[in-house]
Formats: structure tokens, sequence, C-alpha cells
């Protein structure tokens, strides 16, 4: 099931997506709902972030060519860091190209959204704490990367985790095709089967260090292939099963 969240006549709601048409949902996403038969046309709605995580949950150097074109060691742990709840925007929606920086990166993702509250979770457990799963792109600033000692400011501008445009609730994250696009060109091109660390470990690990929030956000790290943007450039981040993120640079 695709679950979208939505603007129409200046409300916000969830549905679920069937081809072009979305039913509305009444209640919770994140606990009880019902789907009821009112129903819109994609294309007469503005389609949102499917979720305002508190936080994203980052995981970089998940894939081991990817850590090879970056010339860093496969980790014993995963390399985790945060982006904010600001640097989310929805499909379609700017990624503004900041000022103090000259080389702005994209980073195709599969990102998982958390159903409840989670701490402490078993990997055996993990799945019960999973609502669903979307695409992310993990915008970096890589020239203020290399100059920092730590990832913060070069991960964390506003606009730069592009989120969406759906959540898929039944979906494989152990094989899926991952790919992303700058101006139609393919870029990138992996398979989650390659992942470094799987999902279950991904949020049991994360779930020992923080607690996770309903709609908080953990992504998984990003294949090798990533590259630059500049301003007017189109970016696209496709998932098998799940979609394909579009955004444009600022």
């Amino acid at each position: 099931m695709k679950l979208i969240r939505f603007q129409c006549n200046n409300k916000i709601f969830y549905g679920v997506l069937e081809s072009e048409k979305i039913h509305r949902i009444d209640g919770d996403v994140f606990g009880e709902y019902t789907v009821t038969e009112e129903c819109v046309n994609l294309n007469d709605v503005k389609v949102l972030a499917p979720c305002q995580p508190t936080k994203v949950v980052a995981v970089g150097l998940n894939y081991s060519a990817h850590a090879a074109e970056m010339k860093d060691e496969v980790p014993d742990f995963p390399a985790l860091f945060l982006k904010p709840e600001t640097a989310v925007i929805g499909p379609d929606e700017t990624i503004v190209y900041p000022a103090m920086s000259n080389q702005v990166d994209y980073e195709a993702e599969l990102a998982v959204v958390i159903k409840k509250e989670a701490h402490n979770v078993p990997k055996e457990q993990v799945w019960d704490y999973i609502l669903g799963y979307t695409c992310l792109n993990d915008v970096t600033a890589r020239d203020l990367q290399r100059i920092d000692s730590q990832w913060m400011r070069a991960k964390s501008f506003d606009t730069f985790a592009p989120l969406g445009p759906v959540i898929e609730t039944e979906f494989d994250p152990s094989s899926a095709e991952i790919k992303s696009y700058l101006n139609g060109e393919l870029r990138q091109h992996s398979n989650t089967e390659h992942f470094i660390f799987p999902v279950e470990e991904l949020v049991s690990v994360i779930s020992q260090i923080m607690t996770l929030r309903a709609g908080d956000v953990i992504t998984t790290g990003t294949p090798s292939g990533i590259g630059s943007m500049k301003r007017g450039d189109v970016i696209e981040i496709e998932i098998q099963g799940i979609g394909t993120l579009r955004n444009t640079v600022g």
C-alpha cells in the first residue's frame, strides 16, 4: 500500500495512492485509521513530504563501492549522523544551493519510516516498528564536508533532505534497485542487496542509541556514483517498488 500525504483546499490529509487516484484516510497512519470512499485525482493536489520526522538519522558508507569511491574503509559499525527536521522537503520542491558552498552533491537512498516509539529494539522485532519505506536524497555540501571534522554543516542545510513521494508499506528492503538521474541521465544504479548493514541491524542499533519517534526517518546510505548538482538541475531518485522523488536545484 502506498501512503501519500497531500494538500487539498488548504488542508493536509493522508491517503492511499492507487494509480492516479488518492483515497483519503480518516485517522492516524501511525495508529488506527480507515480508508474512506472520498477520492481525489493526484494531479489536483500538492504532494507533500510523506511524514514529518523529529529527526532524520542517516547512515554513511553502507555500500562498499561507495566507501571505495570516498577512499574510506568499510566500517565495522554504522557511521551515523543526523539531519534536522528543517532539512526535509517534499517532491517537486526546490533544493536551495547554499551561498557558502561551491559543491552540492546528490545521494540516492532508501529511507525507513518509523511507525511507533522505538527504544532498545531487538533485531528480530524491528519489523513491528516500521511503517514503510520511501526515497530520500541525502544532499551534501561536499566541499564543506571535506573541511569540517564532522558532517553536521555539510548535511544539515534547509532543503537538504528531499523525501517522498510515498510511504510503501509492502516492500522488501533486502533487494530493490535504486537509481539516481541527473537531468535525465542515469548516475547511480545499485541494489539494496549490497547493504553492508541491513535494515534490521540499523534500526536496532540506532534504537539502542536514541529513542525513535513515530514518523522519524532512518536513511540507509547511498551507492557509488555520487556527483555534483548545479542550479537549474533536476535530480530524480528512483527506487523499485516505491516510485520517483523529483526535485530541482535553485
